[in-house]
């Protein structure tokens, strides 16, 4: 009796009930306070559902929304359009996944850095800010250009072949990299045992910093520079029982625990999106483009201004 009430006692104290895959909603949905009547009914389901059953859940497919998504998204239009081309945007942090005793060959962060900037680019202002041309796939744009205007030539009438339209050309190349991903920049934890049971929770902590810069096409001069940096919490939780029971003659032992790890990805992808939006203001600061009314300020994050200054009760001049 003595041993199955420690069981008891641990799964009521223990948030970190292992878990069970399900996919039906009912089982997956979280039970909200505006479902029942009165506190202690919500109290007494959720504790029902914490002890009885914990749902990992398999999530569909979605659209990805960050808040560094939504700042760009209800950012105002550019009075006009800059075209601007990325040919790539790496890893340059030469960091390799760290697993306990795995050799592992992958890289920490995501290769797809490129997509991620066109996505920010594309997401300014609802897609009212740049006119992104394609790069990354240069040659087959080319290739496919080509058969359309042998085509052309091909079924031609007497007025020849009808001309195909020149590529656009860009006025600013944005380019850049993940140029840091630092792990264990802070870990800490803290747990109590007592009469042989004990509770633990521990996380730790990473960054991944981001640079992106804007250069002229004309001369090559860098104009735009920015960098920005996101934290990557990971975090876990445990309980145990280590204690002999019936007259010390009975060792009852139970482990229970689950982590939970923030995405890199999502991580890369807002330290991306936040660069893009401070070299949005950037470059409206030192002149490059302007931004309609509305937008912050100050524009950037520590309380300044590059290149100009508010003047008088019109926050946006």
């Amino acid at each position: 009796m003595e041993a199955l009430g420690l069981l008891l006692l641990l799964g009521l104290l223990n948030e970190s009930s292992t878990p069970i895959w399900s996919d039906k909603p009912e089982e997956c949905r979280q039970i909200q306070l505006e479902d029942h009547r009165y506190l202690g009914n919500y109290l007494a389901a959720h504790v029902e559902k914490k002890v009885k059953n914990s749902y990992i859940c398999i999530d569909e497919a979605e659209p990805i929304r960050l808040p560094t998504s939504l700042d760009l998204l209800n950012l105002p239009e550019a009075k006009e359009k800059p075209v601007v081309a990325v040919y790539g945007f790496n890893d340059k942090t030469g960091q390799r996944k760290n697993r306990e005793g795995i050799a592992d060959f992958s890289t920490a962060v995501t290769q797809g850095g490129a997509e991620m900037l066109i996505d920010a680019l594309k997401t300014a202002g609802g897609g009212t800010w740049f006119r992104v041309v394609e790069r990354q796939g240069l040659d087959n744009l080319v290739r496919e250009r080509q058969i359309i205007r042998t085509a052309r030539q091909d079924f031609a009438g007497d007025g020849g072949p009808q001309p195909l339209n020149p590529l656009l050309f860009a006025g600013m190349i944005i380019d850049g990299g993940i140029i840091g991903y630092d792990t264990n920049i802070r870990t800490g934890g803290r747990g109590a045992r007592l009469l042989g049971i004990g509770k633990s929770k521990r996380y730790t902590q990473d960054v991944v910093t981001v640079s992106v810069r804007g250069i002229s096409v004309l001369t090559g001069e860098i104009l735009l520079n920015v960098q920005a940096k996101k934290t990557i919490l990971s975090y876990g939780g445990s309980g145990d029982i280590f204690r002999f029971v019936d007259q010390s003659t009975t060792l009852v032992e139970y482990e229970d625990g689950v982590g939970n790890n923030e995405s890199v990805t999502y991580a890369v992808r807002t330290a991306v999106e936040a660069a893009v939006l401070e070299l949005i203001y950037q470059g409206h600061d030192r002149g490059f483009w302007v931004i309609k009314d509305g937008h912050r300020h100050p524009h950037q994050h520590d309380g300044t201004n590059d290149g100009h200054y508010i003047k008088g009760d019109n926050e946006n001049e």
